[in-house]
Formats: C-alpha cells, structure tokens, sequence
C-alpha cells in the first residue's frame, strides 16, 4: 500500500463533508464519493419500463396484457394485408395475340417496351437478345412456347427454377405488355455470336406488321 492509499474503508471518517452532505465510508487516493442516490420517482420509471417490458414480451396469449397478443395480432394484419394486396400480385391475364402483335407494330409501344427491357431484361439476354443466361430471343426455338400469350406469360410468371424472376409481381401491367410486344418485334433478327438454339423449333403465328415499314427486331433486344 503506498502512502496515498488507505484501507477500502474508513470507519472512524464520519460520514459527512463539510457542507453535511452525505459520503460514503470509503476513500481512495484521499478522494471520497457522494451518497445522492437517484430520485425516488427515476427508480420507480425505471422499474415500470422493467414490469413493462416483462408484460409486452410475454403478451403472446390474450390473458396477458390487452388484445389477443402480439403474435395473435400480427397474424390478423398479415391476413388483412394478404386479403387487400393479393389482387395486385395475382397473375395477370394475357392479352389477346392480336392485340399484342398491333402493340409490337406500334413504334411508340416498342420503344416503350425497350425501355423495360433494357432496365430489366438485358443482363440476361443481352442488348440484341442473342442470349447470355438467358436464351436467344431472336431465333424460331422456343422453350415455353412461341405464341404472343406464351410470352406474355413467362414473362410474368418467370421460370424461377431457371433463375427468372416473375416479372408480374415487379413490372406493372402495361410494362409486361409493352415489353411482351418488344421481345416479339425482335425475332428474326440474326444477332452476332447468338447463343446455341434452346427449346423446341416453332415458328410464331404471325409475324408484326409495321405498316410504316419497321422491320421486326431492328431496334434488338429482348426480356
């Protein structure tokens, strides 16, 4: 012990400063602390945030706390929330052939639909839709099937066990209508180094008619 320390307590100190607050009966390097202890009305906000938290976590069956629980009322929620959004999510209905193949005649409407491709679509299936993950867009062999409809609908519903999301539930319905009619605009259009033929060789019911003169898949690209 050095010469500034003294024993943890000192009993013959009496428990006062000189201004006659309260000290504690220890002293350490000649420095002794103040017994202030906290406001009677902290401690009990303090033990009641404790009786609450104890109540809240346990509030998982109704007898506890108020309402049905916590639990019993997130299930409630989820269920509303299910009941009142799962219109929106729910697949949407394809389009008739005829109407998407007018949409993939229309410059506006393609180029519209370019637009969510390039976003959306291009990583997979490369600027020219030659097919990088994804399959060659451009050429007759279809996996899923070659009409306007069956485009429309992988294209919403996606191949997840192939890694394609279901664009349905992220695109809204215009968008997959524009972007149906802008993957069937690009057929036949003979990109460089496309990928190897995939799926089964079927050749679309009919082809776009562009009476400006557009030609089916100039602009490139497909989801």
């Amino acid at each position: 012990m050095t010469p500034d320390e003294s024993p943890a307590t000192t009993p013959h100190k009496p428990a006062g400063s000189a201004s006659g607050e309260p000290l504690f009966e220890h002293t350490y390097d000649g420095i002794q602390e103040y017994d202030n202890p906290m406001p009677r009305w902290w401690v009990m906000i303090f033990w009641a945030t404790i009786v609450f938290a104890v109540v809240y976590v346990a509030n998982v069956l109704p007898i506890v706390g108020w309402g049905k629980g916590w639990h019993a009322n997130y299930v409630d929620e989820m269920a509303a929330a299910e009941k009142k959004y799962a219109g929106s999510r729910a697949p949407q209905a394809a389009p008739p052939d005829d109407a998407l193949l007018a949409l993939a005649a229309d410059p506006t409407e393609r180029e519209s639909g370019k637009v969510v491709y390039m976003k959306n679509c291009m990583p997979c299936h490369r600027v020219d839709a030659g097919g990088v993950i994804g399959p060659n867009l451009t050429d007759d062999f279809w996996i899923h099937g070659a009409k306007p409809g069956d485009i429309h609908r992988v294209v919403t519903a996606g191949v997840l066990d192939k890694g394609m999301p279901a664009w349905g539930a992220v695109l809204k319905p215009g968008e997959i209508e524009r972007v149906t009619a802008y993957v069937i605009s690009v057929h036949d259009t003979h990109p460089e180094n496309p990928k190897a033929p995939q799926g089964v060789e079927a050749k679309p019911d009919a082809e776009p008619h562009d009476h400006a003169g557009h030609e089916p898949g100039a602009e490139g690209g497909a989801p």
